[in-house]
């Protein structure tokens, strides 16, 4: 018999409906023999009802404070499920992050797990209990407690398979796998069988919703095949593992866009070494992550810095661009949050090329100008006008062949 991690999310566990029918899936699998640990999201608009409190309270709420509260949302799926499973007579019990010793370090709002211990949950599977764990959560050093960020429920489950190491970590969902593009904007985008970790690692960090990137660091890390399906369908989802030969075939895997992140330039500051250390140094302390950065230098001695930073942080990134501006005498510091980055990715531009070139050219046919450009081995990112977003997507899709091909191709 497998030992299943199984990773509901807010839309699968949205109203007691709902988790009615997660405990279904749970218990099918446990009346088959398998052992079964579930890591519960909060329920859906649950978080962000929360942090629209903590703002009534203060603009800039204390952070450990705010993971205190926003503990609270998972905690309440994680009972109620726990609940259910009890009055349907199958042994089960919850646990918080904490005391599944999820432990983490003590960046609050965005902290990391170092370690799980998970004996308790060992213990309670070896009495063939189905463990219940509230996502998202853990606790530092110091005992307190500590969130994992956006999407932090999704690394807990495969943090915790990995420490368990589980037979399968299944991601449940309100979609049925990954695609090709987001099907709400390209309605040509198709479901993929499989995808590398890598192209599932870089997806993430570009905007697709399906998995939290630091989720798919741990199944690299630790080779947890990762099955990503919907909670409301039996269909076979799609499974996240180590690239092979046929997926390098495919020069493109898929088209992503995101609209949530802004972008802040200091303009004429000194070309000369140190500058750069000294704008992003309290950015980096104010715990906000820096995306991509380019330098234009120009006469005189001076150059402009352009980085982009998540859309939630960017107020605090642009006061603090405005003061760091003033020390290095900055001749203007300038935001703008109607941008969007468009990117295309696949383990098979590896061994192509051509791939920036025919990027580029598809933009321009449409008309859509590029601000900023950035490269991994397996990707391409560039930044445009929020507005274009949706259109950049579709006409990449097109341009990479990606429309009207089955799944299994």
């Amino acid at each position: 018999m497998a030992l299943l991690v199984k990773k509901f999310g807010g839309t699968s566990v949205a109203d007691i409906d709902r988790i009615r029918n997660v405990a279904r899936r749970v218990v099918a699998d446990y009346d088959q023999g398998h052992d079964v640990v579930v890591i519960l999201s909060a329920m859906a608009g649950v978080t962000d009802g929360l942090i629209r409190l903590a703002r009534e309270v203060t603009e800039f709420p204390d952070k450990r404070e705010l993971d205190v509260l926003l503990a609270t949302g998972e905690q309440t799926t994680a009972a109620l499920l726990a609940m259910l499973l009890k009055s349907m007579n199958y042994p089960a019990e919850s646990l918080l992050g904490f005391q599944a010793e999820v432990r983490t370090d003590a960046a609050f709002g965005n902290a990391r797990i170092l370690d799980i211990g998970a004996h308790r949950i060992r213990e309670l599977l070896n009495a063939r209990h189905i463990v219940v764990v509230a996502g998202f959560q853990g606790c530092d050093a110091k005992g307190n407690i500590t969130t994992l960020g956006r999407g932090g429920s999704d690394t807990s489950a495969v943090a915790i398979a990995a420490s368990l190491s589980a037979d399968a970590c299944e991601i449940f969902t309100d979609v049925d796998g990954v695609y090709t593009a987001d099907p709400n904007v390209c309605s040509k985008a198709r479901k993929l069988p499989r995808i590398s970790y890598d192209e599932m690692l870089e997806m993430s960090s570009l905007g697709a919703k399906v998995l939290q990137i630091r989720s798919v660091e741990f199944a690299k890390k630790y080779n947890v095949p990762v099955h990503v399906r919907s909670s409301f369908s039996e269909e076979e989802g799609t499974m996240v593992v180590n690239a092979d030969a046929d997926m390098e075939k495919i020069v493109v895997t898929g088209v992503t866009s995101n609209k949530n992140e802004a972008r802040i330039t200091l303009k004429a500051v000194p070309d000369q070494p140190g500058i750069a250390a000294k704008i992003m140094t309290p950015i980096g302390e104010a715990g906000i992550i820096v995306d991509m950065i380019i330098q234009n230098p120009h006469s005189g001695g001076k150059t402009d810095l352009t980085f982009t930073v998540p859309k939630a942080d960017y107020r605090e990134a642009l006061k603090i661009a405005e003061r760091v501006g003033k020390e290095i005498d900055a001749e203007e510091v300038i935001g703008d949050e109607k941008i969007a980055k468009v990117s295309v990715t696949g383990v098979g531009m590896r061994s192509h090329h051509g791939v920036a070139a025919r990027m580029f050219s598809t933009l321009a046919k449409e008309n859509i100008n590029i601000m900023m450009i950035t490269t991994s081995e397996i990707r391409i990112s560039c930044v445009i006008e929020e507005k274009y977003a949706e259109l950049a997507v579709r006409a990449l899709h097109s341009a990479f062949g990606l429309d009207g091909k089955n799944s299994d191709e």
